[in-house]
């Protein structure tokens, strides 16, 4: 699994994180392990920082308290923002951001980042500034930007490009 002495995480690490990501939003007990491992390495690159606040996220999807739901969806979001605020250009911190937004209901006022984000994560696609990003990271963020009908008709277009 992650190697929590370490401040930054390997590419492979990196790579099972992202993997368990996924199965964590169907499993709670995988992100409370993955949230309290992240949460322990010291020096949080801003990615790292991101994955944690997402994992916060997840823990608001599987409480049942909606006190709790809401508590976890503003500690995600506050460490989102700092995620962002230590690496502007991030592609995949913006999306992870966005779609936490993006499954936050709309009453509780939590989202106010979408269009900001939204425009920077079309950007990235406009200028071909993919940073690091894999294959299947530009392909999938395309794919979930128009699927989440948030876009503009132009910005679909320069998006269907990548997918």
């Amino acid at each position: 699994m992650i190697n929590v002495a370490k401040a930054q995480l390997s590419p492979k690490e990196i790579a099972v994180l992202k993997t368990d990501l996924v199965k964590a939003v169907e499993n709670e007990a995988l992100t409370d392990s993955l949230f309290k491992k992240l949460n322990r390495l010291p020096n949080k690159t801003a990615l790292t920082v991101a994955y944690a606040g997402t994992l916060e996220a997840l823990k608001a999807k599987h409480t049942w308290n909606p006190y709790n739901k809401i508590k976890y969806v503003k500690g995600s979001l506050k460490t989102m923002q700092k995620a962002v605020n230590m690496d502007k250009e991030n592609l995949e911190i913006r999306f992870m951001r966005f779609s936490i937004e993006h499954f936050t209901p709309g009453f509780l006022g939590l989202s106010k980042n979408l269009n900001t984000d939204r425009k920077e994560i079309v950007k990235h696609y406009q200028n071909r500034n993919f940073g690091v990003a894999d294959d299947a990271l530009i392909k999938n963020v395309a794919r979930f930007m128009i699927d989440s009908k948030r876009c503009t008709a132009e910005e679909v277009k320069t998006l269907q490009k990548y997918i």
